[in-house]
């Protein structure tokens, strides 16, 4: 890529003309960044028409009109009962004498509108029309006003931005102009796979209509195989780097026996997939080629037993373990349960998280850094620049969806290229998996423990909720520990969601303890919360929360899981949810309560989970009904994000992208593909 684009490229938008440092910021906020090429990866959502119209009758309410109007008179707004307000008001009248109000609403004086909409003036307006229940025509606020010499500045055909507050679609349209403008004169000259692509992205920011933008539309289509080659390449690139590192690996030799004893101790058998697990983790590890391997697994599976199997094996070298958990709650969890394990082998178990200051952390450095400490548990603390290992031979990270491929490199470094296990509880649909995860190899627990039950999964209006706390009140008063989940925190006028603070105080009426967790508590009043709940002997048996409980809380005496709004979950959330009960040897139930606005889908999702616990249908069926857009989004599950790739319309792409990724040595072109989607990991890494 040219030094001149690539600098272009990475300019901040605040440097368009008409932009600024407070508009960029805005734009930060809807592009999740501030460069130019930020701008270009977010292409419209629609196009929508604003074609000429002769006459108002010729519209019906709803439509956006461009149509030409006489200015006829002005009605000044203001003020009236308990400080509202009424909008300024132009009446107008097309051609043919249909009149047309004009409104707008925040000025009480109409010398700024006098002065734009004369009287005897005519003028080209473009809005949206209304019709009032008295068949009174209206237009709130126009999106165009132009002299009818200047109709040109109203677009025949607009495309539509996904946009934030305080970013109007001229604002978008006015820096796409400029910086496609600019484009043109810095690509190169001649045809290759830079201009086409530049080529198919104009065709996405220029749409002539709105098919143009669906996924299955040749620019869209052309955009989103790039996208998936980009990662591909990265994924290639870093999957051939790791089996070139043969000589700088550890070669560790056996110093103990620790794993007869662990497996000793354990008080269950193997699942036979768990061993299987375990014999191919093994076998990454004696090689001399870096382990990068991910254990994929249902909720409830038994992943973290496999994961202290290889920690065990690591130890038996003398070297040590990491494990990375995604919260400190989950940390703090692993660490009572592995701890008294780790004992018994007369091993030392730690936890470091970003609680541990002064005297205490210092510590536990010490230990870290005399290696004396075989396994350490914590959050990101555990990277930090202070934490020094004597020998990290393995890193073992819980919830894997949260780290992409330069992050699982940068981890490395802590270590002479450790080996690396990767754990997801959020089962990947199997055509996906070795596509986005390309650069590890991928074990599959696909057995739950002997003994357990399957979860009852059954859905209810809202409307039955008083006669489900009745039939509560008894499975309470024979000892069961109930989860209540709510979509919010707080109740909002804005939303007609079930808020875990309003159904915590309802609740209190009809059980005696009842506890309440959300993420806007500090950590260790929701950890003193979580700790009295999973106490068998304690009096709480109703614990209300929002989805902070999704990952990997594991409190087996609870047996029943309720989810209000249940039909605002997308299905994996859902899954993992009711994974949260149903892990002891105890009949458990899921009860999924839907809302009166509840849609044909909706209730199609709540089915699927209803009729299956496979984690990987449910996934693939997520997948399908709602799209890589969401599904694969940072927020919500920390996957790739795609720009443009829609799992429905693309899978055919994602396999020729892994194969060109795998047959084609990196080149130029995909070097700059990864510069282009963000991806960190280059050819040069």
């Amino acid at each position: 890529m040219k030094k001149d684009l690539y600098d272009f490229l990475n300019t901040d938008l605040q440097f368009v003309r008409g932009v600024g440092p407070v508009m960029a910021s805005k734009f930060c906020e809807v592009l999740d960044g501030r460069r130019i090429l930020d701008f270009l990866l977010h292409i419209p959502a629609y196009v929508r028409p604003r074609e000429i119209t002769n006459s108002i009758s010729d519209a019906d309410s709803g439509d956006i009109i461009t149509i030409s109007v006489l200015i006829k008179s002005h009605k000044p707004g203001g003020k009236f009962g308990r400080g509202r307000q009424s909008p300024a008001q132009i009446i107008c009248s097309d051609k043919f004498g249909k009149n047309l109000t004009v409104q707008f609403f925040g000025s009480s004086f109409l010398d700024y509108w006098i002065l734009k909409l004369p009287v005897g003036s005519t003028r080209i307006i473009s809005g949206k029309l209304e019709i009032n229940n008295r068949g009174f025509a209206i237009m709130n606020h126009p999106e165009f006003i132009e002299l009818p010499e200047n109709i040109d500045k109203i677009p025949s055909i607009q495309a539509i931005y996904p946009s934030g507050s305080g970013i109007g679609q001229k604002s978008f349209a006015n820096v796409r102009d400029q910086i496609f403008a600019a484009l043109d004169n810095k690509i190169f000259d001649e045809c290759n796979e830079l201009t086409e692509f530049f080529s198919s992205l104009r065709s996405a920011h220029f749409p002539k209509s709105s098919e143009e933008l669906l996924p299955d539309s040749d620019a869209i289509m052309k955009l989103a195989y790039n996208e998936l080659l980009a990662g591909q390449s990265a994924i290639a690139i870093s999957r051939k780097n790791r089996k070139s590192e043969k000589s700088y690996k550890v070669l560790r030799t056996k110093k103990h026996d620790f794993l007869s004893q662990f497996y000793s101790a354990l008080p269950f058998k193997l699942t036979d997939a768990q061993t299987r697990t375990i014999d191919e983790i093994f076998s990454d590890m004696d090689k001399q080629t870096s382990m990068m391997r991910m254990v994929q697994g249902d909720v409830g599976s038994g992943k973290t037993i496999v994961a202290l199997a290889a920690a065990t094996k690591m130890a038996q070298s003398d070297s040590q373990t990491a494990l990375l958990a995604p919260t400190d709650t989950l940390a703090i969890q692993h660490f009572e349960k592995i701890k008294p394990m780790f004992d018994k082998l007369g091993l030392v178990c730690d936890i470091l998280t970003g609680r541990d200051k002064g005297k205490a952390r210092g510590e536990k450095l010490i230990s870290l850094r005399s290696g004396r400490t075989k396994l350490i548990i914590g959050t990101h603390a555990l990277f930090s620049d202070d934490v020094i290992y004597k020998d990290l031979g393995l890193i073992i990270i819980d919830e894997q969806h949260r780290f992409g491929v330069a992050q699982r490199e940068s981890l490395r470094a802590k270590g002479t290229n450790p080996d690396v296990l990767s754990l997801s509880a959020t089962p990947i649909p199997r055509s996906l998996s070795m596509t986005i995860y390309g650069d590890m190899d991928i074990s599959v627990i696909n057995e739950k423990p002997a003994g357990r039950l399957p979860i009852i999964t059954t859905k209810l209006p809202g409307l039955r909720l008083n006669a489900l706390i009745g039939r509560l009140k008894a499975q309470v008063g024979d000892g069961a520990k109930v989860f209540w989940v709510c979509p919010l925190v707080q109740e909002s006028e804005e939303s007609d969601l079930i808020a875990a603070e309003s159904r915590y105080e309802y609740l209190k009426k009809y059980f005696n303890n009842v506890g309440l967790v959300h993420g806007q508590m500090d950590k260790s009043s929701r950890d003193k919360v979580m700790t009295e709940f999973a106490n068998n002997n304690s009096k709480m048996q109703v614990l209300v929360s929002t989805t902070v409980i999704e990952v990997g809380i594991d409190i087996p005496s609870a047996t029943i899981m309720i989810i209000e709004n249940a039909e605002r979950f997308g299905l994996s959330a859902l899954h993992q949810l009711r994974g949260r009960v149903g892990r002891s040897d105890k009949q458990s139930y899921c009860i999924l309560i839907y809302g009166n606005r509840i849609t044909e889908n909706g209730i199609k999702r709540l089915d699927v989970l209803c009729n299956t616990q496979d984690g990987f249908i449910i996934a693939e069926q997520d997948l399908i009904m709602r799209g890589t857009g969401e599904l694969l989004g940072i927020k919500q599950s920390g996957w790739l994000r795609y720009n443009f790739v829609d799992y429905s319309a693309h899978r055919d792409l994602f396999k020729m992208a892994a194969l060109a990724a795998k047959e084609n040595k990196p080149n130029e072109w995909t070097n700059d593909l990864m510069f282009i989607f963000n991806q960190e990991l280059q050819a040069g890494a």
